[in-house]
């Protein structure tokens, strides 16, 4: 018979024994996380992370949508490959749409505001700030910068602010008196400040948005109207108009888009700001943001944002001038577009029933959608074609490097592709010169924006050459061009489509308030929502094409 404290024995040894072997798997374990942790952190390229983050939230967003029941039914209902669609359209604030918006239930209105708002790009980029000071947070408590900073913290802190903000010199002569720590922090604080007036910039203009649209809505009973005859949620409205014009998404929640608001030129300008505070200005707001800031509450991290701007590497953070010049070219840009829209429209179908008041402020409203956002007061089917490649072209000085990359429409005769500077710095190359010169070759095989703009429209006018042949007025070049340039610029416009243009009457043709790539082919989607990413990312983009010779 086994003695009972021999027995107890075995089993605190046993316990030991399994603790001991847990504690050494929970370090295991957890010093694996750790490793794994940083590997995402500091060695995921910001790129790869991008993709990974459309792409699920689109899916995520699909699947939350399928899930919901649509408040309509119809023969465009959406189908799997149209809510897929739609997410996308919204992730990447294309306001490209093949269903028509008012299918969608109260609760899917708001899911798609959500994925306007964590797609937009003032978020997008938000989130990005503080993805990078954490970088630099893990590498500077890596190499234990932090630490010998934060020692001390108090009184280097002091001794830097005072040392910045009571010299008016630049600040590369202020800070070498300080060690490589000091910099260092001091960057890693300016960052951290930047992402605090990015979200606060976010906050407030959103707030105040919504305000002003809801106090608007309350007063005018004709806008009101619309949204109770239609069954919309007045503040649900208020919110997805507002967080769809400032992500620049261009989304409304009527099928008509902002059609049904043309007589309510008070709204209009209303969203006007909200769609440059958004999108073509806000480099310009955030600096000025930054300048008061500097100026009522004088920090070192302002003054380091302030002229360092290129060391930041924050793409919407520029120099004073070039803010200013920036400024003055959107209002530039939208003054061309207003006097030729409106001395081509100004006596227009498109603008018929308008005031001379009503249609100034229809044409300022078109103008300023026209390089981002995508809402518009009028049936862009109906304009001139002269107008309609006049939008492709301000929706093409939306892409970086554009002027560079015009061998799309002509090719000199001596156009040739030089990857590399030449044979004789090939052969002659080390091991370390080979490998940047791989490097350059890898890049110089990235094409121009606007070669995958021309290769995304062939592909189109391919997958949809039977419409083209039976329905050539609905499928013109000039239309897939729009729409294809539209989704890669993320701007959303659309020239739609309409039965009236068939040659040949389609039976039980009903007019559709949807996009025009609602009655393309389900290949020619699914390329489109390739065009969306591709549209999204291509700030990723900017200097592609190097190796194409121009002679």
């Amino acid at each position: 018979m086994i003695n009972s404290s021999h027995l107890c024995r075995r089993m605190q040894h046993l316990c030991g024994f399994m603790l001991a072997n847990l504690r050494y798997l929970y370090e295991s374990i957890r010093f694996f996380l750790f490793r794994f942790h940083r590997f995402i952190v500091l060695r995921t390229n910001l790129f790869l992370l991008q993709v990974l983050y459309f792409i699920s939230l689109s899916s995520f967003g699909c699947l939350v949508l399928k899930c919901l029941k649509p408040r309509t039914h119809g023969s465009f209902g959406p189908t799997s490959l149209d809510l897929f669609f739609t997410s996308v359209s919204t992730v990447t604030v294309s306001s490209m749409s093949t269903v028509e918006m008012e299918v969608f239930s109260n609760t899917q209105l708001i899911v798609i505001t959500l994925l306007m708002f964590a797609g937009g790009e003032v978020f997008t980029s938000m989130v990005g700030l503080h993805l990078r000071r954490y970088r630099m947070r893990m590498l500077l408590k890596t190499e234990d910068k932090v630490a010998s900073v934060e020692s001390d913290l108090s009184i280097r802190s002091l001794n830097l602010r005072d040392a910045l903000d009571g010299v008016e010199l630049g600040l590369t002569e202020k800070t070498q008196s300080f060690g490589p720590y000091d910099c260092e922090y001091l960057r890693y604080r300016s960052i951290g400040l930047l992402g605090a007036v990015v979200l606060g910039y976010l906050v407030v203009v959103q707030v105040l948005g919504v305000a002003m649209v809801s106090i608007y809505l309350g007063f005018v009973s004709t806008a009101r109207d619309v949204l109770r005859n239609k069954g919309l949620n007045m503040l649900t409205f208020c919110v997805f108009i507002t967080v769809s014009t400032f992500a620049r998404c261009g989304f409304v929640p009527t099928n008509e888009n902002m059609i049904v608001f043309r007589n309510n030129s008070a709204f209009l300008l209303i969203l006007i700001p909200l769609i440059l505070l958004g999108s073509t200005l806000f480099p310009s707001c955030l600096g000025f943001c930054l300048w008061v800031i500097h100026k009522f509450r004088t920090k070192a991290e302002t003054s380091y944002l302030l002229r360092n701007t290129s060391e930041i590497g924050y793409l919407h953070l520029l120099p004073s001038l070039h803010s200013r010049l920036l400024v003055a070219t959107v209002l530039g840009l939208i003054g061309i577009q207003f006097v030729i829209f409106s001395a081509m429209q100004w006596n227009s179908k498109a603008f018929g029933g308008l005031g001379p008041s009503e249609k100034a402020i229809g044409i300022l409203f078109q103008c300023v959608n026209s390089r981002h956002t995508g809402e518009t007061i009028v049936d862009l089917s109906t304009i001139a074609p002269a107008m309609l490649v006049l939008f492709v072209f301000m929706m093409l000085r939306g892409f970086k490097k554009w002027a560079c990359c015009t061998y799309i429409l002509y090719l000199p005769p001596y156009t040739s592709f030089l990857p590399v500077n030449g044979d004789g710095e090939r052969s002659h190359a080390t091991a370390g010169k080979r490998l940047k010169i791989q490097g350059k070759i890898t890049e110089s095989l990235v094409l121009s924006q606007l070669s995958y703009v021309a290769i995304f429209i062939i592909t189109i006018c391919i997958t949809e050459r039977d419409k083209m042949k039976e329905d050539p007025l609905n499928f013109s070049v000039l239309n897939i061009v729009v729409e294809v340039i539209s989704a890669y610029g993320n701007v959303g416009f659309t020239t739609g489509y309409s039965c009236k243009r068939q040659l040949k009457p389609e039976t039980g043709c009903t007019e559709k308030w949807f996009g025009f790539a609602g009655r393309w082919s389900d290949q020619g989607k699914i390329i489109l929502i390739i065009v969306m990413f591709f549209g999204r990312l291509k700030k990723f983009n900017m200097n592609g094409g190097r190796g194409w010779k121009l002679l």
